[in-house]
């Protein structure tokens, strides 16, 4: 995590990348969340369910989208 007033600047291809990766999360993290409670797990069991879809995330591929519908231009 960035220090407070110690941030670097972030190009936009960086940033484009950061909020694709950010959009992923959120949305591993909601789709396991929801299938774990439908599952009947209880809302601990839930959460952990929505981390391990996260950290299941194939970085890679999210890279790769966001490479290839990102903006190519330089900062």
């Amino acid at each position: 995590m960035a220090v407070r007033g110690h941030e670097t600047p972030l190009n936009s291809a960086d940033k484009h990348l950061a909020a694709a990766v950010r959009a992923a999360c959120m949305k591993a993290a909601r789709e396991g969340y929801e299938a774990a409670a439908l599952s009947g797990l209880c809302h601990a069991g839930a959460m952990e369910a929505s981390l391990d879809a996260m950290q299941r995330l194939d970085l890679e591929a999210v890279a790769r989208e966001a490479g290839s519908s990102g903006s190519k231009t330089k900062d």
